[in-house]
């Protein structure tokens, strides 16, 4: 039943040992600046993103729904992200559109009325008889400014029930691109994005790329965990590409707008992203337990984030996210 399927795995995301295990951004370390001459609270977090002007360049990344728990989470979600300025996407909305009575876990504009929220859909879900009338519902359910075509595939061949016929939905994603009244983003759920994706993206009309890569909550782990199928955990739970050489790629790609996202745990982690090419980092596991228990929490973790990236940019001599972009960064050791 696909109300047990996300309950449990919210119950699974929530366990430490579910992530990949590594952080691939203590690989890294900006360049120092002694002497920034700047001043520290004068430090502008601020950036826009759809056409909407954020606090802090943080998006809420795609997380949950259809489910009496998932609604609880989305609201503080919704609460805590326009209280703190900043952009939140909504779990996959397939079930709400194929089951409306679960929609309302999802309807969270009135909560958040001003910051952008993203819709979201796997882009499987083309093959399966879903197209514009069905993606123009999800961007409708919650009054988005954007849709998310959520990339999985060895999320979906692990899955017991997997969806795993991924051909031709290039085409079809920007075809819909082309004709929705919103704009698209593709990210993919922990396996990050290429380069070479980037740039087929690119040239079908979509042009914000979430890169989700490896580093984060491994959908591999969660899904072979529920498969009873530790074989395929000790063999595909590092798959992919990590975060920051997926915003790499991504961002060589002209024209391409990148979010950083997979393994972004703290705000230092969020200032690499940006130094690393990223406009934007989603979150999603650092939210998951704070959303759980309160709007508190959930604005707690967010200050935090805050002030630990405030303090980077300081320390980089970076007094705004475009000044940040153009600082240097190495490999440790």
């Amino acid at each position: 039943m696909e109300r047990d399927r996300k309950a449990e795995h919210i119950a699974l995301a929530l366990e430490q040992k579910q992530a990949s295990g590594r952080n691939y951004f203590d690989d890294y370390v900006i360049d120092h600046c002694a002497l920034p001459e700047i001043d520290m609270d004068a430090v502008n977090l601020s950036t826009a993103f759809l056409g909407k002007q954020l606090k802090s360049p943080l998006l809420i990344s795609c997380m949950t729904g259809g489910t009496d728990s998932a609604r609880k989470i989305n609201e503080n979600l919704a609460i805590a992200a326009e209280q703190m300025g900043i952009a939140l996407g909504v779990g996959s909305q397939r079930k709400a559109l194929e089951s409306p009575e679960q929609a309302y876990t999802f309807e969270i504009r009135s909560l958040a009325p001003t910051v952008p929220i993203l819709a979201n859909l796997g882009a499987v879900q083309l093959n399966y008889g879903f197209g514009l009338e069905a993606c123009e519902e999800a961007v409708a359910m919650v009054n988005a400014d954007a849709l998310v075509f959520h990339l999985n595939p060895l999320q979906e061949a692990i899955q017991p029930e997997g969806q795993r016929n991924f051909t031709g939905l290039l085409d079809k994603m920007g075809e819909i691109a082309g004709k929705l009244s919103v704009p698209v983003i593709v990210k993919e759920v922990g396996s990050g994005i290429s380069g070479a994706l980037a740039a087929k993206l690119v040239a079908a009309g979509i042009k914000i790329i979430d890169t989700a890569g490896v580093g984060g909550t491994s959908w591999a782990r969660i899904e072979a965990a529920r498969a009873k199928a530790p074989d395929l955990d000790a063999q595909f739970v590092h798959w992919g590409i990590p975060t920051p050489d997926s915003i790499r790629q991504c961002k060589a790609t002209p024209g391409a707008s990148v979010i950083a996202s997979g393994g972004v745990r703290t705000g230092l982690d969020v200032a690499k992203a940006i130094v690393m090419g990223a406009d934007l980092a989603g979150m999603a596991s650092p939210f998951l337990a704070p959303a759980m228990d309160s709007v508190e929490a959930v604005v707690d973790t967010i200050q935090r984030t805050n002030k630990a990236l405030r303090i980077a940019m300081f320390c980089a001599g970076a007094d705004t996210i475009s000044a940040l972009q153009h600082v240097g960064i190495r490999k440790a050791g």
